[in-house]
């Protein structure tokens, strides 16, 4: 059975935020261990995935999975340093919507 689900599906959420004005941090949480431990298990999230998901160079990619609180958090520079001229949000907060269809292998 070549079954999926969408971290959409099995995130308790899903958020991102600034780190400073020039890094942004995604941090998926889990519903339960179960699920973050397929999600992580999966190999999906990797740096490969966030480099063309955000065009960002992977070198500068760093991903910490934190088993204790069953999440995920992805770091990276800014394209835009947040308040520039040509930044369209200024906290980061609106920079996680392309995780939801994220495809886990179940």
């Amino acid at each position: 059975m070549n079954e999926t689900r969408t971290l959409g599906q099995i995130a308790k959420f899903l958020r991102s935020k600034n780190a400073g004005p020039f890094n942004l941090t995604l941090d998926i949480f889990f519903y339960n261990t179960e699920d973050y431990e397929k999600a992580k298990s999966s190999g999906v999230i990797n740096k490969e995935l966030i480099s063309r998901l955000y065009h960002i160079d992977i070198d500068d990619i760093n991903i910490i999975e934190f088993d204790p609180a069953a999440a995920i958090k992805i770091s990276f520079p800014r394209r835009i340093p947040s308040g520039s001229v040509k930044d369209s949000d200024i906290y980061g907060a609106q920079q996680h919507a392309p995780l939801f269809d994220i495809k886990i292998p179940w």
